[in-house]
This record gives structure tokens, sequence and C-alpha cells, in this order.
């Protein structure tokens, strides 16, 4: 046949309701695609039982990372001290930008906090009740389990396929932001377990006092003294890995295997297996990645996670024999009366 005759085969036409995007149809956007489960309405949530006393265990209440305060400490005194150099030099007129910069410190931070938390009251959704009850459960939940008196503000930002999530606050107000990527499409979480462990790692940050103005103030310097101030950020960053695993151990691991390969290959990832490398990297360069890092590296925040019996490694790498498989329980839970025990449900002052 020529060319001049060649027609292109004819294409059926698509079924009613087709949907060119998302290549299916007949579904509601409020539900998500055929098979996805919708978000469930909020109901209050029980608080699981546990003893005061901190520890690393779920049972307890979270411990801050051994590390935490002894380097917070050391921050603060260099912290002052530059405070003290620099309104000396001002005194007697010899200042640059950089000390202008930490003499109106106060000024600066107390806007940029302002204008960051406008930002979410501005362009984010917050959660409640009605809009993302899953998630605003959760963070009730974690706000319960570490003992606060208000439920911070929680909002969910857009992700545009980033995995994230941060707190923050500004005055007397305390809230968390979670990436929009971390829920499906009909606003029900990819992953509850991993989810309420996110959440209470963030949560963990307002309950251990890290997003406090005066703390922050403190801190200003610690981004420009090497290594000492990355290592101060990372120890607060296992104090909030505490905090999570306390407010849902089991979804420690689906936490972080969707921070090291995104919401569609987390299944994929081995967590014992990558936890297992925590040792056998070696090298200057890796000690320098770690040294220099804001957050734990990823093998070794998963063998904090599975190895309970100590607080995260933050200069020098876990040393082998490896720890029991993380199992999603430790020995003897859940206790007695279910998952959660038998706890009347939390309700927010």
């Amino acid at each position: 046949m020529s060319d001049e005759h060649w027609r292109p085969p004819a294409v059926p036409p698509p079924p009613p309701g087709w949907n060119p995007v998302t290549g299916m149809t007949g579904w509601d956007p409020r539900l998500g695609p055929p098979g996805w489960a919708p978000q469930q309405p909020y109901a209050p949530p029980q608080i699981p039982p546990h003893q005061r006393e901190r520890g690393l265990s779920p049972f307890g209440m979270p411990a801050r990372h051994s590390w935490e305060i002894p380097l917070l400490v050391v921050v603060i005194v260099v912290t002052i001290l530059a405070y003290l150099v620099v309104i000396l030099l001002a005194f007697y007129g010899h200042i640059d930008q950089y000390g202008l910069l930490l003499l109106f410190a106060p000024v600066l931070l107390w806007a940029g906090r302002g204008m960051n938390y406008s930002q979410q009251r501005l362009n984010a959704v917050q959660m409640s009740p009605t809009q993302f009850p899953e998630g605003y459960r959760l963070v009730v939940e974690a706000a319960g389990r570490f003992g606060m008196a208000k439920v911070p503000d929680a909002y969910v930002v857009l992700g545009n396929g980033q995995i994230n999530a941060f707190a923050s606050g500004h005055g007397f107000r305390r809230y968390v932001c979670v990436y929009s990527d971390l829920f499906e499409v009909g606003g029900a979480a990819r992953d509850p377990d991993a989810l309420a462990f996110i959440i209470g790692h963030e949560v963990g940050h307002i309950a251990a006092g890290h997003v406090s103005y005066w703390r922050q103030l403190g801190m200003f310097v610690g981004p420009f003294l090497p290594l000492l101030g990355s290592s101060l950020i990372r120890a607060q960053e296992y104090t909030a890995d505490n905090h999570g695993y306390c407010n849902r151990h089991v979804g420690a691991p689906g936490a972080m295997r969707t921070l090291a390969a995104g919401k569609y290959l987390n299944s994929l990832v081995q967590f014992d297996e990558m936890a297992d490398r925590a040792p056998r990297e070696k090298g200057f360069f890796i000690w320098v990645v770690n040294a220099m890092a804001s957050h734990p590296v990823l093998t070794w925040r998963m063998w904090a996670l599975r190895d309970r019996s100590r607080h995260g490694k933050l200069f020098l790498r876990p040393s082998a024999p490896a720890p029991v498989r993380f199992t999603g329980a430790p020995p003897g839970y859940p206790p007695p009366g279910g998952p959660y025990g038998e706890v009347p449900p939390y309700r927010p002052q």
C-alpha cells in the first residue's frame, strides 16, 4: 500500500468519565482511586500507657541525646562571647557586616520566625477534625504522649514530590508542617505508622524546647562554628528521633525507608540490611560527611533506631556486632489490654 493511501488505525473513543490525567474512570478525588483507602473521620486518640521515667524504649518518656546539653552549653557560651566582642567592637567603631548581623540577631530571628509562621497561616492547609483528620489525630496523640499542655498547630504544605516535615514557632505559638506527599490522593496517610513516627519526631522538637526563640538566639552562631554547630543539630535530631520512636516505634522503619528511597520505592528498602552497613562503611570522608551533616546520616540513624541500648552515634561510626533485628516491637509489647492499653481517650484542653 502506498503512503498516500495509508491511514492510521481507528482509536476507540475513551469510556465515559475518562480522566486523561489519572488514566482512570469514575473515581472521586476526595476518596482516591479504586483500591485506595479513604480518610477516616476524626476520633480522639488513646494515649499508650507509659512510665514517667525517661529512656530509649517506647514504654517511658523519650530521653535527650547524651551530647545535646553539653554541646548546647558550649555553643551558648561561644555565642555570648561573640556578642560581647561585637558590642566592644561597635563601641570603638570597628564593626563589619558580620558584626552587624550578630548585633541585630534578636530582631532578625524574631522577624524571620514571624514571617515563616505567617506563610503557613496564609498558604498552608491547617489540620483539623475536618481537614486531614488522620494527621490531626496523630498530632493530638503525640502531644498527649509527651505530656504537653497544648496541642501545637499543624499544617499540610505542598510537597511537589519532596518528603519532609518541620517544626517551628513564633511568640507563644508552636506548629508543625508536614509535606503533602506523605498523604495519599484522598487525604489518608500513605503509611500511618511512618507518619506517626514523623509527626512524633516534629512534635518532639517542640516538647524538647528546640524551637524556643531564646534557645535559637543562644545558638545563633552555631552555623558559623565548624563541626560544633552541626554536631549540636545532629544531637537534637537524635533527641527528636527518640520522641518519634516513643510515640510510634513500629513506624521507625517505614519513616527511614521513605527518607531513603521516597514514597513509591520505600517498600523495596530492607531496613536491617541498610542499618547493617553503618559499621562497615569506613574512611576519612565518611567521617567528614557525617561531621558536617545537620541530620544523622541515614545508616547511622537506622542503626540507632534499631539498637535502643544506647544513644545514637554522633562522631564515630557504630561498632559491630549488629544488634538484634528490628522486629517491630520490643519483647513484651503490646501491654495487656491491647496495643494501647485500657486508657481513656486523650482530650486536649
